[in-house]
């Protein structure tokens, strides 16, 4: 019966990744119209960089086309834009949508050299399909700073710009005046988190009278939104829109699609007549997603084929009866385990930001930010675990375990259980079979990205959350920050099985809630406060904030993972191994790289 189900979770797997990368390969080429290709070229300081490049049907050299240059935001990927890269490609544009230096496929270090947008647009405007005339720029957040720095080094080599939920004049990009940049349509959503970055005001809702933004439209009075300032002919057109939707929000919003549509329709020649309300990129992040759930399905379907094998048959065990919390103990402990991470999170990534600094070890800002956090709240963990298990030791009047023990696995296996009933030699092959049979599961479940990325030029991804594959650069950087995460994920998986359980089979639900409900609540007030005050909760906080969504259904999955092996094992070490690989595997390959290597 296990056998069964583990085959048909193996299977859904495979239909769910195979049936997602049909439809957002149909979706992204508009039904076999458009080519997608993935593009390398050099940058201006020798930097390789990475692009996905949409060629509509019937362009060439002979009939060429306008160009778009598409480019993402901070800590995101060239598939960030896909929604809005699919829906420009649909329309008869040639689309390059650039990985920024530093992100995705493109070599690191992040930040240099105009991020890299200059180089895309030398591409773009070198290739014959393009018709150099029409060039639009397109960018999201950082990914705006990247097209602008473009736009300044090759001031004649574009006709128009969008920029989404970005500005002129922050970051590294240059301040923006009644004739830089070119016919720029400026989509700033009503419930932006980086109002106060972007435009100096402390409510989007406020852009309106942003005199930073009046500069740059000629105006001294409220800008209005949908007028059309300057003279497009002249070059010096400028627009305002305001979807009402938030920062990441953009890319999932018709309202903020379209106006990206609707302005370069208005300033760009060549293109289809397609209306901006005609677009199908939601189908796009259906496939994604069904990619997404179809990664789990694998990794829990072959991780529970591979228990049934003859050489770790001996890793399965029946669920054994909790000896954990319960009463108003668990549910204390419960309440611990939802605000240590949220009360933990704003100081350690503010000082982690500020200490632990990107270097050839640990190369990745946020990255060495999460890895602060998650140790530290091991530790915590740890502790509190200790001090419960002597507890439960002297209540049952029991030998215990000692309180400093050399190996976390051997200490963490049962509470208030003798060491002699687990012999260190058995325990050691049962922890070196746990981490092969998580290796086989994970890596059949890489392995489905690998084949998805190269048939379809998708990866597994919802919004933002997207999973990538690994670079050889991003493998040694994986393997540097493993054993971190790992420590992270056996302390936590340790907590759900033995402390927390509550019933002999373990609640993926429960397990799931107690990971990631701390910040449900988190975001539920951040985002409740935005709503209805056009602030977030901590309005200095906004990118913290935006990394937070991230670990809401990345938490979530862990606790599926956990439970599920801690379900076949009656242990902790295969589900922490598995979380421990697929976490350190998700966060290094989709965050910037600021240290050169």
């Amino acid at each position: 019966m296990k056998t069964s189900r583990s085959l048909q979770l193996f299977v859904l797997g495979l239909v769910l990744v195979l049936v997602g990368g049909l439809l957002a390969a149909w979706t992204q080429s508009s039904g076999g119209q458009v080519r997608i290709r993935d593009v390398r070229f050099t940058g201006t300081n020798g930097q390789q960089l990475s692009a996905l490049l949409y060629v509509p049907g019937g362009v060439s050299a002979e009939k060429p086309a306008p160009g778009i240059l598409a480019v993402h935001g901070y800590i995101n990927s060239r598939e960030v834009q896909s929604d809005f890269a699919l829906e420009f490609a649909r329309r008869g544009y040639v689309v390059l949508s650039l990985d920024q230096a530093g992100h995705g496929f493109s070599d690191a270090p992040a930040f240099v050299s105009g991020y890299g947008g200059p180089a895309g647009l030398a591409y773009l405007r070198g290739l014959d399909l393009v018709d150099k005339n029409n060039i639009g720029l397109e960018g999201h957040s950082m990914g705006g700073w990247t097209v602008l720095s473009a736009a300044a080094a090759y001031p004649d080599g574009y006709k128009a710009m969008v920029l989404e939920g970005s500005s002129t004049g922050s970051g590294r990009a240059p301040e923006g005046t009644l004739t830089y940049p070119r016919n720029l349509a400026l989509v700033f959503s009503q419930y932006d988190e980086f109002s106060q970055l972007m435009w100096d005001v402390p409510r989007a809702k406020d852009v309106t009278s942003s005199p930073k933004l009046q500069k740059v439209f000629g105006t001294t009075e409220t800008v209005q939104p949908g007028k059309v300032y300057g003279d497009p002919a002249a070059g010096t057109a400028r627009v305002l829109y305001t979807p009402a939707t938030t920062h990441p929000g953009d890319h999932l919003s018709h309202e903020a699609i379209g106006h990206a549509l609707d302005w370069f329709g208005r300033t760009l020649t060549g293109g289809t007549p397609l209306p901006a309300s005609n677009q199908v990129w939601h189908w796009n992040e259906v496939g994604t997603t069904l990619g997404w759930l179809g990664f789990i399905s694998l990794v829990l379907g072959t991780g529970g084929l591979l228990l049934h094998t003859r050489s770790f048959e001996g890793l399965r065990r029946a669920p054994s009866a909790p000896r954990g919390l319960t009463g108003a103990g668990w549910w204390f402990s419960a309440l611990v385990m939802l605000a240590l991470p949220i009360a933990t999170f704003f100081p350690l990534f503010r000082w982690a930001g500020n200490v632990l600094k990107p270097s050839a070890l640990w190369p990745q800002s946020i990255t060495n930010q999460i890895m602060v956090w998650a140790l530290v709240n091991t530790l915590v963990s740890l502790v509190l675990y200790l001090i419960w298990r002597a507890g439960a030791g002297r209540r049952a009047q029991a030998v215990t375990a000692p309180t400093t023990p050399p190996d976390l696995a051997v200490a963490v296996d049962t509470a208030g259980a003798p060491l002699a009933t687990a012999p260190a030699p058995r325990r050691g092959n049962e922890v070196l079979g746990a981490l092969a049979v998580a290796l086989g599961a994970v890596g059949v479940g890489y392995l489905s990205l690998l084949l998805t990325n190269f048939l379809f030029k998708v990866d597994y991804r919802f919004w933002f959350v997207g999973l990538k594959p690994m670079t050889p650069t991003h493998l040694r950087m994986f393997l540097a920050y493993l054993i971190p995460f790992t420590l992270y994920a056996l302390m936590t998986a340790t907590v759900l099985h033995n402390q927390m359980r509550r019933y002999a089979r373990g609640s993926m639900l429960t397990n799931a809630l107690l990971l990631a409900g701390g910040f449900l609540l988190f975001l539920a007030v951040q985002y409740g406060t935005l709503l209805t005050r056009g602030q977030l909760f901590t309005p200095g906080e906004p990118l913290n904030v935006i990394v937070a969504i991230q670990f809401l259904p990345i938490l979530a999955i862990l606790g599926v993972f956990m439970t599920y092996f801690a379900r076949r094992t009656d242990r902790p070490y295969l589900g922490a191994f598995v979380s421990a690989l697929f976490l350190t595997w998700y966060i290094v390959a989709g965050q910037a790289t600021q240290f050169p290597l």
